[in-house]
């Protein structure tokens, strides 16, 4: 077996690489950059390597910078992770000429399948069902227009060389085409140094329902199951669960075995896995092959039983697979949901900023995190915003949904925003609790947005006990610090909570609590200035976030902030005097809504415009976003320029 192997990547992915080598006894070395110098993966490896400054494309994605690493530290192997050089060919070859095992596929099938255009005509030619559309290379938008109306709308432009929802884009109409093909040729080449485009029919109504194949160097490969992907945002994934609520046996039986024949028919070995666009009749068609482990493998591990970073790594040594494929068992279900740095009350916008507070869900049964991060670092600009991935397993899917719900209200993180609101909310969704979903689940269930997740009448009971319980563990803290002073002041029993448009009376005394002269049976320790309160209420656990305000409190469970005013009762009938203040008008200003540069900027002082009309154009994360008028007017100055950095809530216009 290899003695010590080179991870070169960064993050979760990383440190999830670390952890397996280091239980299989192998010595491990850590590569970063600048923005990466403290991060737990250098910390976690035997020995760490600077490559470089921060920016991807001056030291993660340079190879001679990896092989140097290599030879410097002595390391036999590399493993690739995801992203970054897990699927260049030229990186996998300069390995081999270095005699460096890379721990991936070989560089025939990686060549094959990372051009989508060639992956498709291989497929069709192994057998392999594909998505009708233009296989080949597009000459400029005039073309890709010609082509989207000869396939029929609505089609997909897609980045030839991409992938992890970059260089994607949904055309529905001629207007679509021309205002996206350029965009997507663009983010194909900032992204991946390559711009062709390739263009495909859209199946309307689909699911994404991917197979993960495991082959070795002897000639075997198998399939383990399928993973459900359908819940996607800007088609870059948010949940995946193994197996799909949607796939019987036979289908199953169907996907695996056309996944291993294109598998075979490319020579491969090591992880992959075959991406499918699933139709309502249970129609399939190939998407891509990834050559490289996903990030949503842990589900599969999981259910399987196996670890794929383990098997990956004696598969590049020699070893032969551990199973056949009627060893294969299925057992259990397993839901994995991307914590993201990103705010879905501000239309999921990138977010970055120090970790003021990271403290995931204590690891336990059935709960798994993968995270890369640690409280007080730095969620940069220069990398995915992938925060940590939360991983629920149960004997059913509706146990491993509701783990996955407990988890999330334990899940701390303060400083960037983030999605752990969003993602609680998706595992209460009825639809989704039915596994009723698809690709455009999140757009039509919320077609207006993220305002957090609706409380029922019994959480807004129980968070109203909650939060009178604390308030009256904060008057008791100051009657004892009075009393030091020679005074008397016992705390309130009686309170007014005010949640949104509900009041609630809440009486509390050392026997019970009631809440509008209903008992709630709760059971808690809360010492002020704690954070995070895990109760009991009438024998169901429920964990609440809280912080203190000015008047109370804010609650955060089950995917919602709400603002508690917790007033004693003989206070609260003055609170209907307080002045509201009222939030001052910004819509003749065109904010940024993200920490991103400028790319374009397409009106001029004095020019009339209209609403939604595209004003500006964003890069963050090296994804374009396109700025639009939120009403009619006329620009009355320019605040910004193109080429500049800017931070969020920087004007860039103003409108008269």
């Amino acid at each position: 077996m290899f003695k010590k192997i080179l991870i070169a990547n960064r993050g979760e992915i990383a440190c999830r690489v670390i952890r397996t080598a280091q239980k299989m006894g192998i010595k491990t070395v850590a590569v970063y950059s600048d923005a990466d110098a403290r991060s737990p993966h250098v910390k976690m490896a035997d020995e760490a390597v600077h490559i470089g400054p921060s920016p991807a494309a001056e030291s993660y994605l340079i190879a001679d910078k990896i092989i140097a690493a290599c030879k410097e530290t002595g390391a036999e192997a590399v493993h690739p992770g995801y992203g970054f050089l897990s699927e260049r060919t030229s990186f996998a070859q300069e390995l081999a000429d270095n005699d460096i095992a890379f721990i991936g596929p070989p560089i025939n099938a990686i060549a094959a399948m990372g051009d989508k255009i060639e992956s498709k005509k291989l497929a069709e030619k192994a057998g392999v069902s594909v998505v009708p559309g233009h296989i080949g290379e597009i000459d400029d938008t005039e073309h890709a227009v010609r082509i989207a109306s000869e396939i029929g709308y609505p089609v997909m432009m897609k980045a030839s060389a991409g992938g992890g929802g970059k260089g994607m884009r949904l055309a529905w109409n001629e207007q679509d085409v021309r205002e996206g093909f350029e965009a997507t040729k663009r983010e194909g080449l900032a992204s991946f140094g390559d711009d062709r485009v390739f263009i495909e029919k859209f199946i309307e109504q689909p699911r994404h329902i991917e197979i993960q194949v495991l082959g070795d160097k002897h000639g075997n490969v198998i399939y383990l199951g399928e993973r459900e992907c359908s819940i996607q945002r800007r088609h870059q994934k948010v949940v995946e669960e193994a197996p799909s609520p949607f796939v019987d046996p036979e289908m199953r039986k169907k996907m695996g075995e056309q996944a291993v024949a294109l598998s075979q028919a490319v020579g491969y070995y090591s992880a992959g896995t075959v991406e499918l666009i699933v139709g309502a009749d249970k129609s399939f068609y190939f998407l891509e092959m990834n050559t490289r482990l996903q990030v949503e493998h842990p589900v599969t591990e999981y259910i399987t039983g196996l670890d794929l970073v383990e098997q990956m790594i004696r598969v590049a040594y020699g070893e032969k697979l551990p199973l056949t494929q009627d060893e294969v068992k299925l057992t259990g279900w397993a839901v994995e949901n991307r914590v993201y740095a990103e705010d879905p009350y501000r239309g999921f916008l990138p977010s970055t900023g120090r970790l003021v507070k990271y403290r995931p869900p204590e690891a336990e049964e059935g709960i798994r995190v993968d995270d890369g991060v640690a409280e007080g670092g730095e969620v940069s600009i220069f990398y995915d915003p992938m925060i940590a991935k939360l991983i629920t397993y149960g004997e059913t899917r509706i146990e491993a949904i509701d783990r996955q719900i407990d988890a999330l209200n334990r899940f701390e993180i303060k400083g960037p925003g983030h999605n752990i609101d969003f993602l609680s909310a998706l595992m209460q969704h009825e639809r989704f609790r039915e596994g009723n979903i698809t690709t455009n689940f999140i757009a039509e269930e919320y077609p207006d947005g993220f305002q957090g997740a609706p409380a029922s009448d019994e959480l807004l009971r129980n968070l109203a006990a909650i939060g009178a319980f604390a308030a009256t563990a904060h008057a008791d803290r100051a009657r004892r610090v009075d009393n030091q002073l020679g005074k008397r002041l016992d705390p309130p029993s009686e309170w007014q909570v005010k949640i949104g448009d509900t009041i609630m009376d809440v009486s509390i005394s050392e026997e019970e609590i009631t809440v509008d002269g209903q008992d709630v049976n709760l059971s808690t320790e809360y010492t002020p200035g704690d954070s995070l309160i895990l109760a009991t209420v009438d024998d169901k656990p429920l964990s609440v976030k809280i912080a203190k305000t000015a008047d109370g409190f804010a609650l955060n469970s089950h995917g919602a902030t709400h603002k508690a005013r917790i007033l004693p009762a003989h206070v609260a009938q003055h609170a209907v005097h307080m002045i509201e203040k009222i939030p001052p008008d910004l819509s003749k200003y065109l904010l940024c809504p993200m920490p991103g540069l400028l790319v374009a900027l397409h009106v001029e002082v004095g020019e009339a415009v209209v609403e939604g009309q595209p004003l500006a154009v964003v890069e963050a994360m090296k994804m374009e976003n396109i700025l639009r008028a939120e009403k009619n007017g006329v620009v009355k100055s320019l605040e910004a320029a193109q080429g500049d950095s800017l931070a969020v809530d920087a004007v860039i216009l103003e409108l008269e």
